[in-house]
């Protein structure tokens, strides 16, 4: 799925990052979302190496990154302490600045990176998902609704960890099977890849990082807000139509409050569900095109 990418494990100061690099250019970090890995990517990666040096990553505890303990309160599974560990992973390639492109929890460490990084991070795409705070302090019902599993996940170990993990086949597959699109934005090789990974230790890592979203990232993210920090690089934000974000909240209205110039926002529907770079690959390659120079980092 990746030919022509180059496979490293990047051991940064509390991880051990799976991370594939290919293609020329000015650097793009790939961020992936829950339940998937970097393998979310492969139907974009290889057309955006022809124009960027190209790094998609297993965040912690997903994929093939290691999956270490969670700590107090989850703190090791923050988006904060997500970020580091891309931006080491970064920094081990020699790349001090780059572009960000994340999907779903993907892109909250994107949003993160860019508030406690602002130096590092040159435009950041952000693909399906609503600002943490607002998202928490708001919760529309709907939303809700098909959103159970972040605070499923969030209850105290083991009580959700057992529970996933009876049947960890049906599991993944229900999880990827989204509300009015159903499993067909997924080829049978990234399937397989998905199954594959659905581990009781990935489900325990991911069962930390929506506990540390609740107890750690809603906290910081509120204190930031209300502190008025800001993103300050351009931003584009994608959502599908279908997905829950498109049918239960108003994405410019909440990342208008976010960025120190709305006027270096882009925003854009996707005739997709969740899970945009594969139900519509094309889409979002126009989009990050007409967003993401391939020239230099500007």
């Amino acid at each position: 799925m990746f030919e022509g990418f180059e496979q490293s494990d990047i051991e940064t100061s509390g991880a051990v990052i799976r991370t594939l690099r290919g293609g020329d250019g000015p650097p793009l970090l790939l961020l992936h979302g829950n339940p998937l890995t970097h393998v979310s990517w492969h139907k974009v990666a290889p057309k955006l190496a022809e124009n960027f040096t190209v790094i998609a990553t297993d965040l912690r505890g997903y994929g093939d990154s290691s999956k270490p303990d969670g700590g107090d309160n989850s703190v090791n599974y923050s988006f904060r302490t997500m970020a580091r560990d891309q931006v080491e992973v970064m920094s081990h390639f020699g790349f001090e600045r780059f572009y960000v492109a994340g999907h779903d929890r993907g892109a909250r460490v994107g949003h993160r990176m860019a508030l406690d990084c602002p130096e590092k991070v040159v435009r950041l795409a952000l693909l399906d998902i609503m600002p943490t705070y607002q998202l928490l302090a708001d919760i529309p019902m709907g939303w809700a609704e098909e959103s159970y599993h972040w605070f499923f996940m969030a209850q105290p170990f083991d009580f959700p960890e057992h529970f996933l993990s009876l049947d960890l086949d049906y599991y993944i597959r229900k999880k990827l099977n989204k509300k009015g699109v159903g499993l067909g934005p997924f080829t049978d090789e990234a399937m397989a890849e998905y199954v594959r990974c659905c581990t009781p230790e990935n489900i325990h890592a991911v069962c930390e990082d929506y506990r540390a979203t609740l107890h750690v990232d809603f906290p910081m993210d509120e204190a930031d807000f209300k502190s008025g920090k800001k993103i300050d690089c351009p931003l584009l934000v994608l959502w599908g139509e279908n997905s829950h974000v498109g049918r239960h909240s108003d994405p410019p209205a909440a990342w208008n409050q976010w960025v120190a110039d709305p006027d270096a926002v882009t925003y854009r529907p996707i005739p997709s569900g969740h899970y945009p770079a594969e139900q519509c690959p094309d889409l979002v390659l126009a989009a990050f095109d007409g967003f993401f120079p391939a020239g230099s980092l500007a």
